[in-house]
Parts: structure tokens; C-alpha cells; sequence
């Protein structure tokens, strides 16, 4: 079983781990970006995740290594500063997202099942 991976369904932190490695793959971004482009992914299914939850996903990447952070001044502002996130460890961000790929995989093979048995 995987770290952080529940025993019956895939669990949010590790959901949001993986669109953020995702994300991040694809751009360097800041906390609220992510909030922002999750809430645009997933509204239409009434998630939302919020705001604790988002950066406490970042920092246990920091920590796992798999991110790393920077601060950036903000663009039009003289003195704001800006936390910007970036793959550290490319390798380490493909390993987690192989691993929750089996686990979602799992996952939806589980809601499936039910929904067949329970509503067919």
C-alpha cells in the first residue's frame, strides 16, 4: 500500500499531490494558481478544495522532495514577494505519480463495481 494512500479509496491529500505534480510539470506556478486551476477542473463535480489543504499537499512535496520553492517578486510590485513552486526531483515526481496511478486505477475499479451492483 501506498504512503498516504487510504486502504479503501484513493485520499484527497494524495489526490491534490498529484494534480499539483502535475501542474507544476506543466508550469511553475504559486499556491493560489493551483486552488485556481483545481477549482476550475473540478467544479462541475461540487469539489473544491480548499485553500489548508492545497498548501499543506505543497509542503509535504517540499518535504518528500519531490518540489522545491522560490520567491519571486510579483510582477507591478516593487516589494511583493511571491512563493513560486518547481519540480526538484523529476524522477521522484514520476515514482509518485506511477504509484497513485495504480491506486486510482483501484480506485475507480471499486466506485465502478458499486455502481453496478447497487444501480443497474
Amino acid at each position: 500500500m501506498t504512503k498516504g494512500v487510504s486502504t479503501f479509496l484513493l485520499r484527497q491529500r494524495a489526490f491534490l499531490k498529484l494534480y499539483m505534480i502535475t501542474l507544476t510539470e506543466q508550469e511553475k506556478m504559486y499556491g493560489l494558481d493551483y486552488l485556481d486551476e483545481l477549482e476550475k477542473k473540478f467544479d462541475r463535480f461540487g469539489y473544491r478544495p480548499n485553500h489548508s489543504e492545497i498548501y499543506k499537499s505543497l509542503h509535504e512535496l517540499i518535504d518528500d522532495g519531490i518540489l522545491e520553492r522560490y520567491s519571486k517578486t510579483k510582477q507591478g510590485k516593487k516589494y511583493q514577494k511571491v512563493i513560486y513552486y518547481q519540480i526538484k526531483n523529476p524522477d521522484e515526481a514520476r515514482r509518485y505519480k506511477k504509484m497513485l496511478k495504480s491506486e486510482l486505477e483501484r480506485s475507480s475499479g471499486l466506485l465502478q463495481k458499486a455502481l453496478k451492483d447497487n444501480y443497474s
